[in-house]
């Protein structure tokens, strides 16, 4: 028995189980449901004795497929990186962004996942893990999203004054 599969957007994206949205149909009686435009992929599938075959790959469907899911992915990536945002923004005490960029790029050069030679210090502002975790900080800061590390140094900064970074800060 041969039976095709036929894959909309919604299984390629995630919308339904593990399974997928599945319909079959024969080529030969195949409805124009089952021909509708938003299909991005057939899966051939053979049953009962008969060995599963390959079939030739088209490069355009490869292409589409593709794109597809890079796009899907970019999509929840932007998704993840509003929800940090909608999180950590605005900064607390009217603390300007280009004040804690310039302490950043004096402490780590900018970069969020940097640790001190030492060890002892973390992340885009060099926070000790103490210090990180008195304004609410977990784990360690070189491992969080740089937008948290913003608003932490913020609150830091806002708490504390620019002398926690008594290098940096001044």
């Amino acid at each position: 028995m041969l039976a095709f599969v036929i894959l909309g957007a919604n299984y390629l994206t995630g919308g339904f189980g593990a399974d997928g949205p599945a319909s079959t149909a024969d080529p030969a009686t195949a409805s124009e449901e089952s021909k509708m435009p938003d299909v991005v992929a057939v899966r051939i599938e053979t049953g009962g004795s008969s060995r599963p075959r390959e079939v030739d790959a088209d490069p355009d469907l490869d292409a589409a497929v593709e794109n597809l899911e890079s796009t899907t992915r970019t999509f929840a990536a932007e998704q993840k990186k509003q929800r940090m945002l909608d999180r950590f923004r605005p900064l607390p005490g009217g603390v300007e962004m280009a004040q804690l960029e310039q302490i950043a790029s004096c402490e780590s050069g900018g970069d969020p996942e940097v640790i001190s030679s030492n060890g002892l210090y973390h992340g885009k502002y060099q926070f000790h893990p103490d210090t990180w975790e008195s304004v609410g900080g977990k784990g360690l800061p070189s491992d969080a999203p740089e937008v948290e590390q913003d608003y932490r140094a913020a609150l830091l900064l806002d708490r504390s004054g620019p002398g926690q970074w008594p290098v940096c800060g001044a």
